[in-house]
């Protein structure tokens, strides 16, 4: 006789299925501008969108994502709004903090009323509130993470992410095969946040070496996000001397600090950063040019360039940023991806037209056919279905000269 355990799992599979089939269903039906039909905030006039950000904390730096985003709405609404309706972003302090994303993703559903939640920031701050938006039904949408665990529209049909690059285990993977084409027989030494994120590459990294993991990797060594250094962890693994140096955060003070003291220490291995650290302004800078010279890191954006000759598309985003931002640092990865995410949801509510239900929203996101966004590298296009929630696979590597990050590789295809 099966348990009650049982019979739960079996309707919670159940139910999750029946949702992916109603999504597809959903996308394959009679447009909806025959009949409006609109979900929780959302009126003729109005989409409500909630959204959470460290304004405060370790992570503050990325908070101009954040102030990226509210100032393309703008424009779009100055412009008319998405079919005839402004968009009304409603963005909350979480100082990266899991607890208050909790707190502040629970009044923005109860109290504000939005339609959906969109680009939390981070994976621990963004996995606090899945189990509670997806047992409301309520979308999580392009949240910022590059961990592989969105990707599951089967237990968590209602949450999915939009990484600035292919996930943290195909990154891995990419990063070592890239590295061992130069040296096979490499020894590495992995500096990763400890959270699920660092976590997952760190396994990734082991995944790609696979037999050789034991040997290869000379040292792993963790942080956390609140630590005021990685000095001491940089120099334990500088004792490694080892060929590569791997380092893995998602606040730029640690990527910055640990660029600076192994050139410091006169350790000289081939370095990879974050995907999320591949930022001139808030790294580089602060680790010192000349130390940052020759590192590299898999990117899907665009690299920023100061002034683009032949990219219409870098130069709207120049013009965008000095005129809504004046006082930010354009040369900021995380301006970029705020840009870029921004596009993407409003390419996704236009898709959706006047059918504008959670569910609806939720389906048009599961069925992104070749969509292209203007600050994406070549070849690159956000592509979904209702059994695979990863919008971004592929990626190039980066590699900073000295003074900008320019494309170092050919488009490299992730699995």
């Amino acid at each position: 006789m099966a348990s009650r355990g049982d019979n739960h799992r079996g309707e919670t599979m159940k139910a999750a299925l029946a949702l992916a089939a109603a999504l597809a269903a959903a996308c394959l039906s009679t447009p909806a501008s025959a009949q409006k039909s609109y979900g929780p905030g959302v009126s003729d006039t109005e989409i409500k969108i909630g959204n959470t950000m460290p304004y405060s904390g370790p992570a503050s730096p990325l908070s101009i994502t954040g102030k990226v985003i509210a100032a393309y709405f703008d424009e779009v609404n100055e412009k008319g709004g998405v079919n005839g309706r402004k968009l009304n972003l409603i963005s909350l302090d979480d100082a990266f903090s899991p607890p208050k994303t909790m707190e502040a993703a629970r009044r923005l559903v109860e109290s504000d009323g939005v339609a959906f939640i969109f680009a939390t920031m981070g994976t621990a701050p963004s996995s606090a509130i899945a189990k509670y938006l997806n047992s409301n039904k309520v979308p999580q949408l392009f949240l910022i993470s590059s961990a592989s665990k969105w990707n599951d529209p089967v237990n968590m049909p209602w949450s999915m992410a939009l990484p600035w690059a292919p996930n943290y285990t195909s990154e891995a993977a990419i990063d070592v095969a890239y590295a061992r084409a130069k040296n096979p027989n490499a020894r590495f030494a992995v500096l990763y946040q400890n959270d699920d994120a660092g976590k997952e590459y760190l396994r990734g990294v082991k995944e790609a070496l696979g037999a050789d993991a034991d040997k290869a990797i000379a040292m792993a060594s963790s942080f956390e996000v609140a630590d005021p250094t990685v000095d001491s962890q940089v120099l334990t693994l500088a004792n490694t001397k080892a060929d590569v140096f791997l380092i893995y955060s998602v606040t730029p003070r640690a990527c910055a600090q640990a660029v600076r003291k192994a050139h410091e220490v006169g350790w000289q291995p081939q370095r990879f950063i974050a995907s999320g650290c591949a930022n001139k302004a808030t790294v580089m800078v602060p680790a010192g040019l000349d130390a940052g010279k020759g590192v590299l890191s898999l990117g899907s954006l665009k690299p920023f360039v100061e002034a683009p000759k032949d990219d219409p598309a870098m130069t709207a985003y120049i013009d965008f940023m000095k005129k809504r931002l004046p006082n930010a640092d354009i040369n900021n990865v995380a301006g970029l991806y705020g840009y870029t995410v921004a596009e993407a949801l409003v390419v996704l509510l236009r898709q959706c037209k006047d059918n504008l239900t959670r569910e609806n929203i939720m389906a048009q996101a599961a069925n992104l056919k070749n969509v292209p966004l203007s600050l994406l590298m070549p070849g690159i296009t956000l592509n979904t279905t209702p059994q695979d929630f990863r919008p971004i696979k592929d990626g190039y590597m980066l590699q900073f000269d000295g003074n900008d990050w320019v494309v170092a590789s050919e488009l490299l295809r992730g699995t």
